[in-house]
């Protein structure tokens, strides 16, 4: 997690099978998997934290590593609201 001047962000790459340029912007639809992809779900994952990101007033954002391989994701929520969901720790 880092943080920009305003922002909060959060920032998550694995090396899996990524999803190609011209398949992202419908990542973010419920159910969709991309054709042919062998690997399992449920196509909810993406649809679920986009949502979310949208309704905190964030920004989600989808790339290549530079190591041309895999997917890293992007979050960046205002601070503002992050703050507001934090609960102090017990």
């Amino acid at each position: 997690m880092a943080a920009r001047e305003r922002s909060a962000v959060l920032t998550v790459s694995d090396d899996g099978p990524g999803i190609p340029s011209t398949e992202r912007a419908r990542a973010f639809e419920r159910f969709y998997r991309i054709p042919g992809s062998a690997a399992g779900g449920s196509g909810l994952g993406l649809s679920i934290v986009g949502r979310i990101v949208e309704l905190l007033g964030g920004e989600i954002e989808l790339a290549s590593p530079a190591a041309g391989t895999g997917l890293t994701v992007t979050v960046t929520l205002p601070f503002t609201l992050a703050h507001a969901h934090v609960r102090p720790a017990a």
